[in-house]
C-alpha cells in the first residue's frame, strides 16, 4: 500500500513541475512579438503572444481614397498572418506539454 502512495506523490510532484514549466513557457510566449505582413509587406501588423495588437504599419503610397477595399483586404491579410504565426508558435511551445497526457 505504501508503495502506491510513493508513486502517487512522485506523480504529483511531476505534475506540479510541469504546471510551473507550462506557466513559465506561456509567460515567455506572451511577451514575444509576431509580425504579420500582407503582400509585398505593404501592411504589417505586430502582435504579442497573447494575441494583443501592438502596432500596425501601412505604407503611405498604398492609401487610395478611391480603393478603400484594397487597403482593408491588406490589413486583414497582415492581421491574419500575424495571428497564424502566434498560433503556430503557441502550438509548438505549449503542445509539448499536452503530448502523452490523457484527454489532450
Amino acid at each position: 500500500m505504501m508503495r502506491g502512495m510513493g508513486n502517487m506523490q512522485g506523480m504529483m510532484k511531476q505534475v506540479q513541475k510541469m504546471q510551473k514549466d507550462m506557466e513559465k513557457a506561456q509567460a515567455e510566449l506572451n511577451v514575444r512579438e509576431f509580425v504579420g505582413a500582407s503582400s509585398n509587406e505593404l501592411v504589417t501588423a505586430t502582435f504579442t503572444g497573447d494575441r494583443k495588437m501592438k502596432d500596425i504599419s501601412i505604407k503611405e503610397d498604398i492609401v487610395d481614397p478611391e480603393d478603400v477595399e484594397m487597403l482593408q483586404d491588406l490589413v486583414i491579410m497582415a492581421v491574419n498572418d500575424a495571428l497564424a504565426k502566434v498560433e503556430k508558435e503557441t502550438e509548438a511551445t505549449m503542445g509539448k506539454y499536452a503530448k502523452g497526457m490523457p484527454g489532450f
